[in-house]
This record gives structure tokens, C-alpha cells and sequence, in this order.
């Protein structure tokens, strides 16, 4: 089975030529790489959020192995989707970690491998370019999350973890989220600060509860809250902020604006 591109020529360009030319201009060379657990990538249309996804993924070593956990916008499938499929993509298809999702699915309570729910969600597909981008022999565990407790994220994160520490080469795990959605950029930039500071302090508990209590419209909180747990169970340290910033930038508009922030864990 081949899981069809849902947003190619309307996320970002499906044609192969136009969309290395697009990510070209999207990404900066920098000299020095370092090496990240973890990534917060934003994942809106590349006019908008591109800029932030391309100067986080510059930063950092991108190896053959990386996980990709994402909000189920549409709320299809499992609530822990896993993707088992081969990914057709404009610059070819990217395979699954199929021996990682075999230790992950084989290993966890929580953990379901399922297809359908990756069908026609777009928070993945738009972070494949940019990882295919630097390293040509990708290979990818896609996983959909939708509403899950606190204790529920501890759990997925240490299976996750676990999975991983048993995995016999690098991984990467990247938490694909937008910010605060439709609102002033004051207001956005002022919710986002609140959630950004857990973040930045490696403080996932405490980004789960200010978002929920504050009704912050970050739509990949759940994802965010796992990665950071099972970073930090990989050793994790320290995060960085490589940018912030919100659709308002692009379109003028600054008086409903969703915002996008790019953050490595180290």
C-alpha cells in the first residue's frame, strides 16, 4: 500500500523541480550543525510557516530515521495512529522505520498501527520535503495523536522512549505544531510566550496544563507535551528557540493570525 500525497500543490508545490527551488529559498546554510533529540517544526502552507521549518531543520543533523508525531486534525483512526505505509512524495516515497515500528507496536498498550488515519491529515506530510531535503535515504515512523490525558502522555512517551533506546541507530523525533490560531498578534504573541517558556525550560507537564487552562489554540500540544517527555528520557538537556513569528508576517494581516514557532532539543 502507498499513502498518496493529501496536500501536494496546495501545502507546498508537488511538482519536484519547483519544490527544490522553493525549499532552497526557504532554507539558510549555516556552517556548523549540531546534533538534536528533538525538533518543534511548525506545519502550516510553506508561504506562511515555511521560513520557520526550513531555518530549525538547517540547524541540525537530519539522520536516515526519524519520527514524526502530529495532531490528528480530522479525528479519524486510532488515537495513537500508527503509519505503516510507504509515503509517495514529489521527490519519491519515503518508507516507514518498519523495524522501529514493529518494537514500538509489538511493545506498547497504547501504540496502534493504523493507515487510515494518516489518509488525508496534512500536519506530516508538510515536514517530508524538508527532511527528504537534507537526507536522501529517509526513513520515517509517522504517528497521529488526538486528545489524550496527561498520564496518558507519560505512558505513549516512555513506550516511545523505550522503543528508541532499543533502536540500534540515530533517531529524530519532530513534534509538528502550530501556535495560537486566529487571534490579534498581541494576544497570539502573549499566549504562545506562556506555552513557549514550558517548552524552553523542557517542561512538559507544565506546557500540557497552561495550554489546556488557558485555552491556548496550539494544535499540537499533545504531540509537543510526548516529544518533550521522551526527549528528556533520551537524555535531553536544553531547547533552543530558533524562531517565532505568524502568518501576519506574510499576509498583512495582524489582526487574526496563527502563529509558528521552530525550537531544537538538545
Amino acid at each position: 500500500m502507498l499513502r498518496q500525497p493529501a496536500v501536494a500543490n496546495s501545502f507546498y508545490d508537488g511538482d519536484p523541480t519547483e519544490l527544490r527551488r522553493s525549499l532552497s529559498s526557504l532554507i539558510p546554510e549555516y556552517a556548523e550543525k549540531v546534533q538534536a533529540k528533538a525538533v518543534l517544526s511548525p506545519h502550516a502552507g510553506y508561504v506562511y510557516s515555511g521560513g520557520v521549518a526550513g531555518e530549525t531543520f538547517a540547524r541540525i543533523y537530519i539522520p536516515e530515521t526519524v519520527i514524526l508525531l502530529g495532531p490528528n486534525h480530522h479525528g479519524k483512526g486510532a488515537a495513537l495512529a500508527v503509519g505503516t505505509e510507504d509515503w509517495d512524495m514529489p521527490w519519491g516515497q519515503v518508507p516507514p522505520a518498519d523495524d522501529l515500528a514493529q518494537a514500538l507496536l509489538g511493545s506498547s498498550a497504547l501504540f496502534t498501527a493504523d493507515n487510515s488515519a494518516h489518509r488525508s491529515e496534512h500536519s506530516l506530510e508538510v515536514q517530508l520535503p524538508f527532511l527528504q531535503y537534507f537526507q536522501k535515504n529517509l526513513h520515517i515512523l509517522p504517528i497521529l495523536l488526538s486528545r489524550l490525558s496527561l498520564r496518558q502522555c507519560h505512558e505513549a512517551a516512555a513506550e516511545l522512549a523505550q522503543a528508541v533506546q532499543g533502536f540500534n541507530r540515530p533517531a529524530l523525533l519532530v513534534a509538528s505544531t502550530d501556535m495560537s490560531h486566529y487571534l490579534p498578534r498581541q494576544q497570539a504573541a502573549e499566549q504562545d510566550r506562556l506555552a513557549l517558556k514550558h517548552i524552553l525550560e523542557l517542561d512538559a507537564d507544565g506546557l500540557y496544563d497552561t495550554v489546556l487552562s488557558r485555552r491556548i489554540s496550539m494544535c499540537g500540544v499533545i504531540p509537543a507535551t510526548i516529544t518533550l517527555l521522551a526527549a528528556a528520557e533520551l537524555g535531553a538537556e536544553q531547547a533552543e528557540l530558533v524562531r517565532y513569528t505568524d502568518s501576519g508576517e506574510v499576509s498583512g494581516d495582524t489582526e487574526q493570525v496563527v502563529g509558528y514557532a521552530g525550537l531544537l532539543i538538545r
